[in-house]
Protein backbone atom coordinates (compact mmCIF):
# COMPACT_ATOMS: atom_id res chain seq x y z
CA UNK A 1 0.00 0.00 0.00
CA UNK A 2 0.84 3.47 -0.11
CA UNK A 3 1.67 6.01 2.71
CA UNK A 4 3.00 9.30 3.62
CA UNK A 5 6.08 8.61 5.73
CA UNK A 6 7.86 10.44 8.40
CA UNK A 7 11.38 11.02 7.27
CA UNK A 8 12.92 13.54 10.24
CA UNK A 9 12.21 17.30 10.28
CA UNK A 10 10.95 18.60 6.97
CA UNK A 11 11.40 15.37 5.27
CA UNK A 12 8.45 12.79 4.01
CA UNK A 13 7.51 10.92 1.17
CA UNK A 14 4.51 9.34 -0.33
CA UNK A 15 6.07 5.83 -0.57
CA UNK A 16 5.10 1.88 -0.90
CA UNK A 17 4.76 0.33 2.82
CA UNK A 18 3.35 -2.99 3.92
CA UNK A 19 -0.26 -3.09 4.79
CA UNK A 20 -1.07 -3.24 7.81
CA UNK A 21 -1.93 -6.93 9.96
CA UNK A 22 -3.87 -7.27 13.24
CA UNK A 23 -1.59 -7.57 15.72
CA UNK A 24 -3.89 -8.17 18.93
CA UNK A 25 -7.31 -9.93 18.87
CA UNK A 26 -8.67 -6.11 19.13
CA UNK A 27 -7.79 -4.72 17.02
CA UNK A 28 -9.18 -3.76 13.26
CA UNK A 29 -7.48 -2.88 10.02
CA UNK A 30 -9.70 -0.01 8.13
CA UNK A 31 -9.59 1.13 4.51
CA UNK A 32 -9.17 4.69 4.66
CA UNK A 33 -11.87 6.88 2.70
CA UNK A 34 -10.94 10.06 4.19
CA UNK A 35 -8.30 11.30 6.01
CA UNK A 36 -6.49 14.90 6.50
CA UNK A 37 -3.69 16.98 8.02
CA UNK A 38 -4.09 18.80 11.38
CA UNK A 39 -1.96 20.88 12.52
CA UNK A 40 0.00 18.50 15.14
CA UNK A 41 1.56 17.31 11.99
CA UNK A 42 2.72 20.66 11.18
CA UNK A 43 4.39 20.53 14.12
CA UNK A 44 6.03 16.86 13.81
CA UNK A 45 7.53 17.99 10.95
CA UNK A 46 9.13 20.95 12.12
CA UNK A 47 10.58 18.67 14.90
CA UNK A 48 7.94 19.85 17.72
CA UNK A 49 7.08 16.13 18.69
CA UNK A 50 10.31 14.05 19.16
CA UNK A 51 8.47 11.09 19.79
CA UNK A 52 8.13 10.94 16.49
CA UNK A 53 10.62 8.71 14.35
CA UNK A 54 12.58 8.27 11.00
CA UNK A 55 9.66 5.83 9.34
CA UNK A 56 6.54 6.38 11.06
CA UNK A 57 3.56 6.67 8.86
CA UNK A 58 1.74 10.59 9.83
CA UNK A 59 -1.96 11.04 10.35
CA UNK A 60 -4.57 10.69 13.30
CA UNK A 61 -7.96 11.19 12.11
CA UNK A 62 -9.86 9.14 9.35
CA UNK A 63 -13.06 7.63 8.43
CA UNK A 64 -12.97 4.23 6.83
CA UNK A 65 -14.51 1.05 6.22
CA UNK A 66 -14.06 -2.03 8.41
CA UNK A 67 -11.88 -4.51 7.01
CA UNK A 68 -10.76 -6.71 9.25
CA UNK A 69 -11.63 -7.38 12.85
CA UNK A 70 -9.64 -9.40 15.78
CA UNK A 71 -11.55 -12.36 17.60
CA UNK A 72 -11.90 -9.71 20.38
CA UNK A 73 -13.79 -7.35 18.64
CA UNK A 74 -17.56 -7.57 19.73
CA UNK A 75 -19.21 -4.65 18.60
CA UNK A 76 -17.25 -3.08 15.55
CA UNK A 77 -18.08 -5.50 12.10
CA UNK A 78 -16.31 -5.78 8.67
CA UNK A 79 -17.74 -3.21 5.97
CA UNK A 80 -18.64 -0.94 8.82
CA UNK A 81 -18.41 2.98 7.76
CA UNK A 82 -16.47 4.46 10.75
CA UNK A 83 -14.67 7.29 12.42
CA UNK A 84 -11.85 6.67 13.57
CA UNK A 85 -10.82 9.09 16.66
CA UNK A 86 -7.44 10.54 16.86
CA UNK A 87 -7.19 9.07 20.57
CA UNK A 88 -7.37 5.57 21.05
CA UNK A 89 -9.13 3.88 24.17
CA UNK A 90 -7.99 0.85 26.18
CA UNK A 91 -11.20 1.02 27.94
CA UNK A 92 -10.23 -0.27 31.41
CA UNK A 93 -7.51 1.54 32.41
CA UNK A 94 -8.24 4.35 35.54
CA UNK A 95 -8.16 6.74 32.64
CA UNK A 96 -10.22 5.56 30.19
CA UNK A 97 -12.99 4.75 32.58
CA UNK A 98 -12.28 8.28 33.77
CA UNK A 99 -13.11 9.65 30.61
CA UNK A 100 -9.80 10.64 29.98
CA UNK A 101 -8.63 8.38 27.15
CA UNK A 102 -5.78 11.12 25.84
CA UNK A 103 -3.96 9.71 28.99
CA UNK A 104 -4.84 6.10 28.53
CA UNK A 105 -2.63 3.34 30.43
CA UNK A 106 -3.19 0.26 28.49
CA UNK A 107 -1.33 1.35 25.22
CA UNK A 108 -3.67 4.24 24.13
CA UNK A 109 -3.49 7.60 23.87
CA UNK A 110 -2.83 9.64 21.34
CA UNK A 111 -0.72 7.10 19.13
CA UNK A 112 -1.73 7.33 16.08
CA UNK A 113 1.07 8.74 13.60
CA UNK A 114 2.66 9.56 17.24
CA UNK A 115 4.18 6.16 18.57
CA UNK A 116 2.87 4.11 16.07
CA UNK A 117 1.74 4.24 12.09
CA UNK A 118 -1.27 6.37 11.69
CA UNK A 119 -4.30 7.29 9.39
CA UNK A 120 -2.45 9.22 6.62
CA UNK A 121 -2.25 5.80 4.11
CA UNK A 122 -3.95 3.38 2.05
CA UNK A 123 -5.07 1.18 5.00
CA UNK A 124 -4.51 1.23 9.15
CA UNK A 125 -4.38 -0.21 12.06
CA UNK A 126 -6.73 0.63 14.83
CA UNK A 127 -5.86 -0.98 18.16
CA UNK A 128 -8.77 -1.32 20.93
CA UNK A 129 -11.14 -0.91 17.84
CA UNK A 130 -14.73 -1.51 19.96
CA UNK A 131 -13.96 1.88 21.99
CA UNK A 132 -11.89 3.80 19.27
CA UNK A 133 -14.32 3.91 16.44
CA UNK A 134 -17.64 4.88 16.27
CA UNK A 135 -20.19 4.08 13.59
CA UNK A 136 -21.03 6.60 10.98
CA UNK A 137 -24.19 8.05 11.43
CA UNK A 138 -26.73 7.69 8.32
CA UNK A 139 -26.78 11.01 6.81
CA UNK A 140 -23.92 12.41 7.26
CA UNK A 141 -21.23 12.92 4.67
CA UNK A 142 -17.53 11.42 5.19
CA UNK A 143 -15.89 15.24 5.63
CA UNK A 144 -18.30 16.21 7.72
CA UNK A 145 -17.57 13.19 10.47
CA UNK A 146 -14.14 13.30 9.75
CA UNK A 147 -14.26 16.87 11.34
CA UNK A 148 -15.26 14.61 14.42
CA UNK A 149 -11.52 12.46 14.43
CA UNK A 150 -9.83 15.64 16.57
CA UNK A 151 -10.58 18.81 15.41
CA UNK A 152 -14.08 19.40 17.20
CA UNK A 153 -13.52 17.56 20.02
CA UNK A 154 -10.25 19.45 20.80
CA UNK A 155 -11.28 22.98 20.55
CA UNK A 156 -15.05 21.86 22.06
CA UNK A 157 -13.45 19.51 25.55
CA UNK A 158 -9.94 21.54 25.75
CA UNK A 159 -11.06 25.18 24.60
CA UNK A 160 -14.49 25.23 25.68
CA UNK A 161 -15.07 23.02 28.33
CA UNK A 162 -11.58 23.17 30.34
CA UNK A 163 -12.47 27.28 29.44
CA UNK A 164 -15.73 26.47 31.43
CA UNK A 165 -17.63 29.42 29.05
CA UNK A 166 -20.70 30.26 30.64
CA UNK A 167 -24.01 32.50 29.03
CA UNK A 168 -22.88 35.88 28.63
CA UNK A 169 -19.31 35.46 28.92
CA UNK A 170 -16.71 37.47 26.50
CA UNK A 171 -14.25 34.71 25.18
CA UNK A 172 -11.26 35.68 23.27
CA UNK A 173 -10.12 33.25 20.78
CA UNK A 174 -6.12 33.72 20.21
CA UNK A 175 -5.42 31.76 16.77
CA UNK A 176 -8.21 32.11 13.96
CA UNK A 177 -6.89 28.62 12.44
CA UNK A 178 -8.85 25.42 11.85
CA UNK A 179 -8.46 24.46 15.92
CA UNK A 180 -9.46 28.25 17.19
CA UNK A 181 -12.29 28.26 14.52
CA UNK A 182 -13.28 24.60 16.20
CA UNK A 183 -13.40 26.79 19.40
CA UNK A 184 -15.95 29.27 18.06
CA UNK A 185 -17.63 26.80 16.84
CA UNK A 186 -18.22 25.29 20.07
CA UNK A 187 -18.76 28.06 22.50
CA UNK A 188 -21.30 29.41 20.54
CA UNK A 189 -23.13 26.24 21.83
CA UNK A 190 -23.23 28.25 25.31
CA UNK A 191 -24.30 31.67 24.66
CA UNK A 192 -21.24 33.82 25.33
CA UNK A 193 -21.83 37.73 25.06
CA UNK A 194 -19.01 38.14 22.66
CA UNK A 195 -16.20 35.90 20.76
CA UNK A 196 -13.33 37.87 20.06
CA UNK A 197 -11.63 36.26 17.32
CA UNK A 198 -7.65 37.52 17.23
CA UNK A 199 -5.29 36.72 14.11
CA UNK A 200 -2.65 38.36 12.09
CA UNK A 201 -4.57 36.42 8.40
CA UNK A 202 -7.32 38.57 7.22
CA UNK A 203 -8.60 35.42 5.53
CA UNK A 204 -8.94 33.84 9.00
CA UNK A 205 -10.69 36.52 10.44
CA UNK A 206 -13.14 36.32 7.81
CA UNK A 207 -13.84 32.82 8.38
CA UNK A 208 -13.65 33.34 12.55
CA UNK A 209 -17.05 35.45 11.16
CA UNK A 210 -18.43 32.47 9.20
CA UNK A 211 -18.03 30.17 12.29
CA UNK A 212 -19.24 32.44 15.37
CA UNK A 213 -17.14 35.54 16.02
CA UNK A 214 -18.67 38.83 16.31
CA UNK A 215 -15.20 40.95 16.23
CA UNK A 216 -12.25 40.15 15.19
CA UNK A 217 -9.27 41.71 15.75
CA UNK A 218 -5.62 41.68 13.40
CA UNK A 219 -2.98 41.97 15.94
CA UNK A 220 -0.82 43.23 13.78
CA UNK A 221 -2.68 46.54 12.84
CA UNK A 222 -5.03 46.60 16.34
CA UNK A 223 -3.91 46.23 20.11
CA UNK A 224 -6.69 43.15 20.75
CA UNK A 225 -5.81 43.95 24.71
CA UNK A 226 -7.22 47.53 24.06
CA UNK A 227 -10.76 45.62 22.24
CA UNK A 228 -10.92 43.65 24.88
CA UNK A 229 -10.77 46.18 27.60
CA UNK A 230 -12.80 48.83 26.00
CA UNK A 231 -15.28 45.91 25.73
CA UNK A 232 -15.34 44.72 29.49
CA UNK A 233 -14.72 48.15 31.05
CA UNK A 234 -11.27 47.37 31.36
CA UNK A 235 -11.48 43.77 33.65
CA UNK A 236 -10.76 41.56 31.02
CA UNK A 237 -11.87 38.50 29.00
CA UNK A 238 -13.87 35.52 31.26
CA UNK A 239 -12.25 33.61 28.75
CA UNK A 240 -9.17 33.49 26.96
CA UNK A 241 -8.67 30.45 24.48
CA UNK A 242 -4.91 29.63 23.13
CA UNK A 243 -5.37 27.83 19.71
CA UNK A 244 -1.66 28.34 17.95
CA UNK A 245 1.21 26.94 19.98
CA UNK A 246 3.39 29.69 20.05
CA UNK A 247 5.04 32.06 23.23
CA UNK A 248 3.68 35.23 22.31
CA UNK A 249 0.05 33.42 21.46
CA UNK A 250 -0.09 32.19 25.18
CA UNK A 251 1.62 34.86 26.92
CA UNK A 252 -1.11 37.36 24.91
CA UNK A 253 -4.03 35.19 25.90
CA UNK A 254 -2.79 35.54 29.55
CA UNK A 255 -2.67 38.94 29.48
CA UNK A 256 -6.13 39.27 27.85
CA UNK A 257 -7.77 37.53 30.78
CA UNK A 258 -10.00 39.04 33.66
CA UNK A 259 -9.43 38.87 37.58
CA UNK A 260 -10.92 35.14 38.23
CA UNK A 261 -10.74 34.34 34.52
CA UNK A 262 -10.31 31.15 32.81
CA UNK A 263 -7.13 30.30 30.44
CA UNK A 264 -7.45 27.44 28.26
CA UNK A 265 -4.00 26.46 26.24
CA UNK A 266 -5.13 24.35 23.30
CA UNK A 267 -2.23 24.72 21.04
CA UNK A 268 0.96 22.16 20.63
CA UNK A 269 4.38 23.77 22.07
CA UNK A 270 7.45 22.89 20.88
CA UNK A 271 9.33 25.54 22.93
CA UNK A 272 9.31 27.19 26.85
CA UNK A 273 6.93 29.46 27.36
CA UNK A 274 7.10 32.62 29.74
CA UNK A 275 4.67 32.08 32.81
CA UNK A 276 4.03 36.07 34.53
CA UNK A 277 3.17 34.85 37.80
CA UNK A 278 4.55 38.12 38.78
CA UNK A 279 1.07 39.24 37.84
CA UNK A 280 -1.27 36.45 37.41
CA UNK A 281 -1.11 35.28 41.00
CA UNK A 282 -3.32 37.70 42.43
CA UNK A 283 -5.63 37.97 39.77
CA UNK A 284 -6.73 34.23 40.86
CA UNK A 285 -6.78 33.50 36.94
CA UNK A 286 -7.34 29.63 36.36
CA UNK A 287 -4.76 28.11 33.56
CA UNK A 288 -5.58 24.51 31.70
CA UNK A 289 -4.20 22.52 29.13
CA UNK A 290 -4.78 19.46 28.00
CA UNK A 291 -4.64 16.99 24.93
CA UNK A 292 -8.08 16.18 23.92
CA UNK A 293 -9.41 12.93 25.96
CA UNK A 294 -12.63 12.41 22.56
CA UNK A 295 -15.36 11.63 25.76
CA UNK A 296 -17.53 14.09 23.85
CA UNK A 297 -17.31 12.51 20.74
CA UNK A 298 -21.34 10.81 20.77
CA UNK A 299 -22.12 14.27 21.81
CA UNK A 300 -21.02 15.86 18.86
CA UNK A 301 -22.28 13.34 16.39
CA UNK A 302 -25.74 14.04 17.60
CA UNK A 303 -25.00 17.34 17.22
CA UNK A 304 -23.98 17.13 13.62
CA UNK A 305 -27.12 14.60 13.02
CA UNK A 306 -29.54 17.37 14.32
CA UNK A 307 -27.80 20.12 12.17
CA UNK A 308 -26.60 21.72 15.43
CA UNK A 309 -23.45 21.56 14.35
CA UNK A 310 -22.57 22.18 10.90
CA UNK A 311 -18.47 21.21 10.45
CA UNK A 312 -18.65 20.72 6.24
CA UNK A 313 -17.50 24.19 6.60
CA UNK A 314 -14.46 23.76 7.68
CA UNK A 315 -13.22 22.21 4.70
CA UNK A 316 -11.75 24.36 2.22
CA UNK A 317 -9.44 22.05 -0.27
CA UNK A 318 -9.67 18.62 -1.57
CA UNK A 319 -7.27 15.92 -2.93
CA UNK A 320 -6.88 12.38 -3.77
CA UNK A 321 -4.95 10.04 -1.23
CA UNK A 322 -1.62 10.43 -4.02
CA UNK A 323 -1.94 14.27 -3.29
CA UNK A 324 -0.51 14.37 0.25
CA UNK A 325 2.83 16.18 -0.91
CA UNK A 326 0.61 19.04 -2.28
CA UNK A 327 -2.27 18.56 0.41
CA UNK A 328 0.82 19.42 3.20
CA UNK A 329 2.07 21.89 0.77
CA UNK A 330 -1.18 23.90 0.71
CA UNK A 331 -2.28 23.26 4.34
CA UNK A 332 1.03 24.75 5.80
CA UNK A 333 1.12 28.06 3.56
CA UNK A 334 -2.62 28.42 5.08
CA UNK A 335 -2.21 32.31 5.34
CA UNK A 336 -1.69 32.37 1.71
CA UNK A 337 -3.79 29.36 0.29
CA UNK A 338 -7.03 29.74 2.42
CA UNK A 339 -6.84 26.24 3.40
CA UNK A 340 -8.80 26.09 6.38
CA UNK A 341 -8.93 21.60 6.68
CA UNK A 342 -7.74 19.67 3.37
CA UNK A 343 -9.65 16.27 3.13
CA UNK A 344 -7.89 13.51 1.25
CA UNK A 345 -10.19 10.78 -0.39
CA UNK A 346 -10.05 7.50 -2.42
CA UNK A 347 -12.50 8.66 -5.01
Amino acid sequence: MKALVYHGPDQKAWEEVPKPTLQADTDAIIRVDATTICGTDLHIMKGDVPAVTDGRILGHEAVGTVEEVGAGVKNTKVGDKVLVSCITACGTCRFCREGRSGQCLGGGGWILGHKIDGTQAEYVRVPFADTSTYQAPAGVSDEELLMLADILPTGYEVGVLNGAVRPGDVVAVVGAGPIGLAAIMGARLFSPSHIIAIDKADSRLEAAKQFGADIVVNNSREDPLAVVHGLTGGLGADTAIEAVGVPATFELAAELIRPGGRVANIGVHGEPVTLHLETLWIKDVTITTGLVDAYSTPTLLKLISSGQVTPGKFVTHHFHLDGFIEAYDVFGRAADTGALKVVLTRA
